[in-house]
């Protein structure tokens, strides 16, 4: 059965998962189409922007629904986490009722946390850890968030599909970079899984910290319970996340005036949404650390800029080359010390 229950995870997430936005079988098939046609049109421009190129024979984007969303991330963040979690249960033999119910339970909370998220995500690309990464773009999300800005749904299709065929353009065009962050994570992952020792200095923690996890300072649960070097291990990952996730919107941006006629009105919007519906959204997002993520678009997008203002997207683009290239987390905040360490 596992620590956790994927399978049930899945069957939590999709019971759990609001409904997407009320539409036709006719509405739904033509939106359906219209993203694929969006993630079609967009390769060439983000090509030609970011001078990456995916490959030619590259699978077609994939447009799915929330449930289907929730299932291919129960699979990856299983195969992603599956060596931590032997690290956990490592010399905790178990009867296999608690097993089962134990990966009831944790396949529970799984899915409840996936069921938020499906109702978030307008789009992804997929490391599929043990599969075959796939771009994803989640229609009713895409279609909800456009009526919710009121912007122009075509615009907005593409301009989502801009930023998530950047993310598979950085990804195809230097495959190293996909091993280089699931053996990150996994490593990462790993570390951080408490022995039972620590299983209960951790709880006591948690208990006696938690309400710094709701001052202004916004940290994640995580942080409460790791090690100085943990969390700058953590940081320099944060910073190839931030690198990602800003590249992307730098591109999606930049390629939009040619292409997509309101986009300075759809970031403005959608900026706007970015901070949280309310207080308990924003509440939600602090404890599970997606204000951080808030951040990683800002902070990065703000880095790709200031590199590409000093030695163009070609400089820029070195970045790419290896491992050692990517930026620390101190070289997120202070561009120009990449630049020196880079291209001297």
């Amino acid at each position: 059965m596992g620590y956790v229950d994927w399978d049930f995870a899945i069957t939590t997430g999709r019971t759990l998962a609001p409904a997407g936005p009320t539409v036709s079988a006719a509405q739904a098939s033509a939106e359906v189409q219209a993203i694929r046609e969006a993630a079609e049109r967009a390769r060439g421009p983000v090509a030609e922007t970011s001078r990456l190129q995916t490959p030619a024979d590259a699978p077609a984007a994939l447009v799915v629904d929330r449930p289907t969303w929730i299932a291919v991330n129960a699979h990856s963040m299983g195969a992603l986490l599956e060596p931590a979690i032997e690290t956990l249960t490592a010399g905790r033999p178990a009867s296999a009722a608690a097993a089962s119910i134990g990966g009831k339970v944790t396949g529970a909370e799984a899915g409840a946390l996936l069921a938020y998220l499906s109702t978030k995500v307008l789009g992804q690309y997929d490391l599929a850890p043990e599969g075959d990464p796939a771009l994803l773009l989640v229609a009713p999300n895409i279609m909800s968030v456009a009526r919710e800005l009121e912007v122009d749904a075509a615009d907005f299709r593409l301009w989502v599909c801009m930023h998530e065929e950047t993310h598979r353009v950085q990804f195809t065009a230097n495959p190293w970079l996909r091993t280089h962050l699931i053996d990150s994570a996994r490593t990462l992952a790993t570390d951080l899984a408490p022995d039972p020792e620590r299983m209960q200095e951790v709880v006591r923690t948690v208990g006696q910290r938690l309400p710094e996890v709701f001052g202004s300072g916004g940290m994640g649960i995580v942080e409460l319970f790791t090690t100085p070097e943990q969390r700058a291990r953590m940081a320099d990952l944060t910073a190839v996340m931030s690198l990602l996730e800003g590249h992307a919107d730098v591109v999606m941006d930049d390629v939009g005036p040619a292409h997509i006629p309101s986009v300075a009105h759809i970031r403005a919007k959608f900026t706007q949404r970015r901070k949280g519906a309310g207080a308990s959204d924003r509440l939600l997002r602090r404890l599970l650390g997606l204000e951080a993520k808030m951040r990683q678009y800002r902070d990065g997008a703000a880095f790709v800029r200031a590199v590409q203002d000093k030695v163009g997207v070609d400089g820029f683009n070195a970045i790419w080359s290896s491992p050692q290239s990517l930026p620390l987390a101190a070289e997120i905040a202070d561009p120009p010390s990449w630049v020196r360490r880079v291209h001297g």
